[in-house]
């Protein structure tokens, strides 16, 4: 369990977690990472810790830096219990007595979490001096956590961003010139739009005001993930884009099927808009985990989601889906309910409904398909698709 030197005397002294697969309820097929970091100076401090049960591949990466009793300090940046939950053990280590310091809302919700563990916490200021270096300290509420902050060491360039900029994948890299972009990109994007996306507004606002900040920031540590040495203005960037939720002439098509009617109808769907000119992304939720949905159709302008009909519900895979997507409160979306059914219909009718209070414009309503489809039937679902490619036109001022 070796330390990684960030810069001189600033270490990585976090976990890897390859087996991790399900994180805030979205898939993570490339496991993830606790990032935490040892600065050796005057006050030897600890920024942030790890999950529960990975304290021990912690401490030993510590011990071969210094024994963990020399640490003073322990700086939480984010209550989360992915970033804390270690915190006891490790305080046992380092000593009860030493400080944490946490945002004055980390202080109450570390509180909350540990009663009992005898922590002593302790709110942060704006800046404390370590020895030679400066750590400063930015609330960053509500990204994604109202205790969530960030800590500046100005004289390194160093910014430890907690949730921010980060991306879930356990290897041995831990820099981001030592993975290929293409999967970089690939993987912010799935962590940004399935973490960070209700959090939109806060983080366009951040990105306003800590320009100055950003500026001088040469390495930026995120909690989870790669840490961005090579370009750290490239994930800004990034970032900068998101925030607009700007569409592509993209849709996504996501479903679920009972006897392959519905996913007969996705796949007519799909082609039609496909011969449109529109990147038609076809999901069966049977083969497709609703955070792949969620990644897809963050920067879509379209959604459609079809849904056969069950005991006069739509399907249960679908309605996880629709309410996984509505607690993401995406924007600039154009929405479509299709489905087939037997002797109710109620499945699509009930998707429609949903897209409607999530805040979607639908600019038709649902497609529905008694039985089994038919040539006959798909009329019905060439005019959707006609009618979302040209509302997507629209959006995007093709």
């Amino acid at each position: 369990m070796e330390p990684i030197k960030i810069v001189d005397n600033v270490y990585w002294v976090g976990a890897v977690d390859y087996d991790i697969r399900d994180f805030h309820g979205y898939l993570t097929p490339r496991g993830s990472t606790y990032n935490a970091f040892l600065i050796v100076d005057d006050e030897i401090t600890l920024v942030d810790t790890v999950k529960h049960g990975f304290e021990d591949e912690l401490l030993s990466r510590i011990s071969k830096v210094t024994d963990p009793k020399n640490i003073t300090r322990v700086i939480s940046n984010h209550a989360e219990m992915d970033h804390s939950g270690s915190l006891p053990g490790v305080m046992r280590a380092v000593g009860t007595e030493k400080p944490v310091y946490a945002s004055a809302l980390g202080v109450k919700n570390l509180n909350g979490q540990f009663k009992g563990e005898g922590l002593n916490l302790k709110t942060v200021e704006k800046e404390m001096k370590i020895g030679k270096n400066t750590l400063r300290f930015l609330e960053t509420r509500m990204i994604h956590w109202p205790d969530s902050m960030f800590t500046f060491m100005p004289e390194t360039g160093i910014l430890f961003s907690q949730d921010g900029f980060g991306l879930h994948l356990a290897s041995v890299e831990r820099f981001d010139d030592e993975v290929p972009e293409t999967l970089l990109e690939k993987l912010a994007i799935n962590y940004f739009a399935n973490i960070l996306t209700p959090y939109v507004p806060q983080i366009a606002k951040l990105l306003e005001t800590a320009t100055d900040l950003i500026k001088d920031t040469k390495i930026i540590c995120p909690d989870h993930g790669v840490l961005w040495r090579k370009d750290p203005g490239g994930i800004v960037s990034l970032y900068s884009r998101w925030v607009t939720q700007k569409p592509k002439k993209k849709a996504v098509v996501a479903f679920d099927t009972m006897w392959h009617s519905t996913e007969y109808m996705a796949r007519e769907l799909t082609d039609r808009l496909g011969s449109l000119g529109v990147d038609a992304v076809y999901l069966n939720l049977k083969h497709n985990h609703r955070s792949e949905v969620a990644t897809e159709a963050y920067d879509a302008a379209a959604l459609l989601v079809g849904s056969p009909t069950i005991n006069n519900q739509m399907f249960p895979s679908v309605a996880d889906l629709l309410c996984y997507l509505k607690s993401l409160k995406m924007k600039n979306k154009i929405g479509a309910a299709f489905g087939s059914h037997g002797w109710s219909g109620e499945g699509a009718k009930l998707v429609q409904a949903e897209l409607k209070t999530m805040g979607y414009n639908l600019p038709v309503g649902e497609v529905r398909v008694q039985w089994v489809p038919h040539e006959d039937d798909l009329v019905p679902l060439k005019d959707l698709a006609k009618t979302v490619a040209d509302e997507i036109d629209k959006v995007i001022g093709a």
